[in-house]
């Protein structure tokens, strides 16, 4: 029951446009961050008014404001009555995301997801930015490699240096910083024109986060290849590149077609805001031609 995104598919524009002041624009850098990856479901229901959906409520709203202040953490909310209410959630945004955007980026996944799995016990999303789970079932501290999502950009073929330095920039960010001895959820490398980043959530050890990331890079190194970028997101971890630039909004990777719904957003933007003050001119005009004609019925 995952989603994932595809370019031509603007799943957040109208709901963009229609938050906008007349002829402002979306912030780049928070379109880039916000932007859809893939959601899903659980099959499962809950009834609307009970205890279970007032447990979900108090789960996120603990999770937006946690999210104010740190860039991960977990919640568990019981019943006293009854275990069966019981719903478990995390949120993860990306490492080099600060507080502020954090906690903007899981309320705009808390209002995606609440859209995409309306009365769903369990749903996840993922933004380029942060991701968000919640479920009746516990999944905390559950390290799980099955895979959510693979997709890779057009071939472009390297040179032995070239796919030299890529998977030696794969390997550095799966194996993390060896030289501090520090476990970090979060890594990013750079080997000549090769970027890539990779990130567990927090609820993993730092032995099962090694584990994760090793799988997701063999399987992005098998499946993308000689590929200009690609992104493999393993239901607890990620790993992606890019090469020579292919995407350029920083550690949260994406595509090309990112970077063009970018401009769409804009552009959409714009020219509904014109279209709006052109509309909003009209019925300023017609109703001083009405006033004028009435007072020169009255005379």
């Amino acid at each position: 029951m995952w989603k994932g995104k595809k370019g031509t598919q603007k799943i957040n524009v109208l709901v963009s446009v229609l938050s906008l002041s007349l002829l402002a624009t979306p912030s780049t850098s928070a379109t880039t961050t916000e932007s859809f990856v893939f959601g899903g479901c659980s099959q499962q229901k809950y009834t609307p008014g009970s205890a279970y959906e007032s447990n979900l409520n108090s789960l996120l709203t603990s999770l937006v404001n946690s999210a104010m202040f740190t860039t991960y953490n977990n919640f568990t909310i019981q019943s006293p009555s009854s275990s069966q209410n019981t719903v478990y959630g995390l949120f993860q945004c990306r490492g080099d995301l600060s507080p502020g955007d954090c906690g903007h980026c899981v309320a705009r996944a808390i209002g995606q997801l609440s859209s995409l799995c309306p009365v769903s016990c369990g749903g996840a999303l993922q933004l380029q930015g942060c991701f968000l789970k919640y479920d009746n079932v516990t999944f905390l501290g559950v390290e799980d490699k099955t895979e959510v999502l693979r997709r890779c950009g057009p071939s472009v073929g390297y040179d032995s240096d070239s796919l030299t330095r890529r998977d030696a920039v794969l390997d550095y960010v799966a194996a993390g910083d060896g030289s501090s001895g520090a476990y970090k959820p979060y890594r990013t490398g750079v080997s000549g024109d090769v970027f890539a980043a990779a990130q567990c959530v927090g609820d993993l050890s730092a032995g099962e986060c090694q584990d994760c990331l090793s799988d997701a890079v063999g399987r992005l190194k098998t499946y993308c290849g000689a590929t200009a970028w690609g992104d493999l997101y393993l239901a607890k971890c990620y790993a992606k590149f890019t090469k020579g630039g292919a995407r350029s909004n920083g550690g949260g990777g994406g595509s090309n077609d990112n970077n063009n719904d970018d401009e769409i957003e804009k552009t959409l933007a714009i020219l509904i805001g014109l279209i709006a003050g052109v509309a909003l001119l009209i019925v300023f005009l017609s109703f001083l031609r009405k006033v004028c004609e009435k007072g020169k019925g009255g005379k």
